[in-house]
């Protein structure tokens, strides 16, 4: 017997296979991909990866504020010849740009080889980190000037807090070291100049730190370099300097400065010791006995001086 299908039973079937379909659509819905997807911005992978050139923007933190045209060029010729053998570090920016953290010099040497891309690793960091890792290789290359140190480690401290103690953690340098190098921030602007451009050595530019007035200090920093005095005859100099002395008897001041110690085991001693704590030292030594002299600008480098000592 045929039974007549009731036209309720098929509009109830057609209902249910939609709510079916439905449901599944609910639970496993399509994803319609765009039209024109973006390509994805290289992320923290540890790879290097190929990145355009004209992508990359220079590490506003970077402490080295001169290069070796010579030596650069020679670097050009050789990524010429070879590519770049060590990949750059950047950190990614917005609109699928990047900003150099390490390796400005392969990077500027890149762009003078006529390349189109460098070899790069990605790596999200904070501008502190950019700042921290920046110093480290210079300092670690041995890039920076002694001026170029000095503000590198004031940036640290001005602009992030940290203290010397913990500057020296992150760097590797004793604490006494960056409390020579910032001192040398005291020193005048002509001066500090002297010392970045070489007239003047780091040695030169602590014992300058003696004098206190701005202007005695660029007075004797130009004779030091005008007359060629070595570290020990600027410190003699400067023992004996007197307001107006180098301009109204130079020959006399230069000889006195030239004079060395009597004992040359006493000239040795007073060297080591000089190295040793980083400060001025005299021994007045009369057969076996005398006094010991250590001199210190700042209560700084007395903290310093009793922390070596202690």
């Amino acid at each position: 017997m045929n039974i007549p299908k009731s036209p309720v039973s098929d509009k109830n079937r057609t209902l249910e296979r939609r709510a079916l379909g439905k449901g599944l659509d609910s639970l496993l819905p399509r994803i319609v991909p765009p039209a024109a997807a973006a390509a994805p911005m290289p992320t923290d992978s540890g790879r290097p990866l190929e990145i355009a050139l004209r992508q990359i923007e220079r590490n506003p933190f970077q402490t080295r504020t001169t290069y070796d045209e010579a030596a650069l060029d020679e670097l050009a010729d050789s990524i010429r010849a070879t590519g770049v053998i060590q990949p750059v570090l950047v950190r990614p920016l917005p609109n699928a740009r990047f900003q150099l953290i390490a390796g400005e010099r392969r990077w500027l040497a890149a762009q003078r080889a006529d390349l189109e891309t460098i070899p790069a690793i990605v790596r999200s960091v904070s501008d502190e980190q950019v700042l921290e890792i920046t110093i480290v290789e210079n300092l670690q290359r041995v890039d920076l000037n002694p001026i170029e140190q000095a503000k590198a480690f004031h940036r640290l401290s001005r602009e992030f807090g940290m203290t010397q103690e913990q500057m020296a953690i992150r760097t590797g340098k004793d604490r006494s070291s960056i409390a020579n190098f910032l001192r040398l921030l005291r020193l005048p602007e002509p001066v500090q100049e002297m010392v970045s451009s070489g007239q003047l050595s780091f040695g030169h530019a602590r014992a300058l730190l003696a004098l206190d007035s701005p202007s005695d200090i660029e007075t004797v920093a130009r004779r030091i370099v005008s007359a060629g005095l070595s570290v020990r005859q600027a410190e003699a100099l400067i023992r004996s300097f007197r307001p107006g002395i180098l301009d109204d008897k130079p020959r006399a001041a230069a000889k006195e400065a030239s004079s060395e110690p009597a004992d040359p085991n006493v000239a040795d001693a007073e060297e080591r010791l000089r190295s040793a704590l980083g400060m001025r030292v005299r021994i007045e030594d009369k057969n076996g006995r005398g006094r010991l002299i250590i001199e210190y600008a700042t209560l700084d480098d007395f903290d310093v001086l009793i922390e070596k000592l202690g």
